[in-house]
């Protein structure tokens, strides 16, 4: 039957703005191992948020927008002292979290980094909590901090498994937008006509363009673009829970609707329900800030540095085979303008592993940059397409990320191709990555406060029972510089 396109009757609201309503509101989790793993994550986020202070690229972004807009009994920013407006404040956040590429990674047919949900999940718990507490009321808990993170992963995660913005031109940042939404409208008191309002908004807002992820004019935004996502998804919320409409057909509606505006006309496919399976199987970036899809060549890399170091000028070539979505996105030729573009090319972090036997987020900076046996070695750098590392990044299985690097030299010699199919943030390396973890997150800690005030962050992260059961206003107060 075809369709009326004069007739103003509005429709059910798209099933998909149901089932992630439905879920946000009713499905409560059972599952102990995503709250471990969403425990870490905290953590995890937390230590990249630490160390992307020591950047001014990043710094110069956080606080108001307009100096002197603060918000006194509003947001604070951990790590720093501001206390904003939770729109703001989940701007800072996310934009600190976000900016090194350190913090963890879903790849699927789409990929993106749900722990960008962190910034518009805390702002609003603790300004909620803060409210609560003036208002005679109970505060939020950690753990609900941590129930709001596995449920955001999930909305994220899932959506992602099947549905490749990235192929139509659209960053993954949407889904952030998505999710926080999602979760702040619930967290914020939503009924379930309220959080279905906000997703259509979200989703209306269409997404942004993967322009500043590529070559030729990759930069810092995609640094702080999940912050802007993530505090859009604040703002949203509010606005739907002051009784903002929505749009029940933002997907569907014929002509002017996000699939056919945006998604070549296919409807949007989800091949499971929402549970807690991303939160469960999230990959952690423990060892190197690079972008994920080359973390296992670093890997390789590392392991063949004592072989190559003496050698360097004698390498007629070096072989790099990845997935599919890594030749796609992070093969890069040409000069390397900012850290941006450096932390985004794969033959750039095999580069400085093989040179230097590390990678770190100071090796994108141009000190390191300006080595010119960098660039030497990537002129001389192969990328190609290994198609058994592409169907075992596919798998559901198995979620594998697999590298190979090859070095040959000059002389007909060779060092042997060393594969390394998954990351030691990967859950098959659980008990290899959590104590990895722990010191990145230590040592970032060290990093920024006082002695006194790190001993206290550690003693708290300690517990992790302790923890969940703490009022919201009270951890985020235990983060704030003094």
């Amino acid at each position: 039957m075809s369709q009326d396109f004069r007739s103003a009757q509005r429709p059910a609201p798209d099933k998909v703005l149901v089932d992630i309503a439905d879920y946000t509101l009713s499905y409560r989790i059972d599952s102990d191992d995503a709250y471990e793993t969403a425990f870490y994550c905290l953590m995890d986020s937390l230590a990249c948020g630490f160390q992307a202070l020591k950047y001014p690229a990043c710094t110069k972004l956080l606080g108001p927008v307009v100096p002197g807009a603060t918000m006194p009994g509003g947001a604070r920013v951990p790590g720093t002292s501001y206390e904003l407006d939770p729109v703001q404040a989940a701007f800072n956040l996310g934009a600190m979290i976000r900016w090194l590429d350190f913090n963890d990674t879903w790849l699927a047919a789409e990929w993106g980094h749900p722990s960008d949900n962190l910034g518009g999940i805390l702002a609003v718990a603790d300004y909620l909590s803060r409210r609560n507490v003036l208002q005679g009321q109970k505060p939020l808990t950690v753990r609900d901090v941590l129930t709001a993170m596995i449920k955001a992963h999930e909305i994220q995660g899932v959506t992602a498994l099947q549905n490749s913005f990235n192929r139509v031109g659209l960053d993954h940042v949407l889904l952030v937008r998505i999710a926080t939404t999602a979760v702040v409208t619930a967290m914020l008191g939503g009924t379930r006509d309220q959080v279905i309002n906000a997703l259509s908004n979200a989703w209306v807002d269409g997404g942004a363009l993967r322009t500043y992820r590529h070559a030729p004019n990759t930069g810092s935004r995609k640094s702080w673009a999940a912050g802007d996502a993530t505090s859009r998804g604040v703002r949203l919320a509010l606005m739907a829970m002051s009784g903002e409409m929505g749009y029940p057909s933002a997907l569907t509606a014929p002509t002017w609707g996000f699939q056919d505006v945006l998604f070549d006309g296919r409807p949007l496919s989800y091949p499971q329900p929402f549970g807690s399976y991303v939160m469960e199987n999230i990959l952690f970036k423990i060892s190197y800030p690079a972008e994920f899809h080359g973390q296992t060549a670093v890997e390789a890399a590392m392991a063949l540095h004592e072989q190559v170091r003496e050698r360097l000028d004698r390498i007629d070539r070096i072989v790099i085979e990845t997935q599919e979505s890594g030749a796609r996105i992070i093969d890069k030729t040409g000069p390397l303008a900012n850290p941006a573009d450096r932390d985004h090319c794969i033959q750039y972090m095999v580069a400085v592993a093989l040179i230097f036997g590390r990678l770190t987020a100071e090796d994108y900076e141009a000190a390191t940059a300006g080595d010119p046996r960098i660039d030497a070695l990537r002129s001389r750098t192969l990328v190609m397409e290994n198609t058994t590392f592409t169907q075992e990044y596919f798998d559901p299985e198995k979620r594998y990320i697999g590298n190979a690097v090859q070095v040959f030299f000059t002389d007909g010699t060779a060092t042997q191709r060393v594969a390394v199919d998954y990351p030691i943030g990967h859950r098959k390396r659980r008990a290899e990555g959590i104590p990895v973890l722990r010191r990145k997150f230590e040592a970032a800690v060290i990093g920024h406060f006082s002695p006194k005030q790190s001993e206290s962050i550690k003693t708290l992260f300690a517990d992790r029972a302790r923890l969940e059961s703490l009022a919201v206003q009270e951890f985020v107060a235990s983060l704030i510089k003094n």
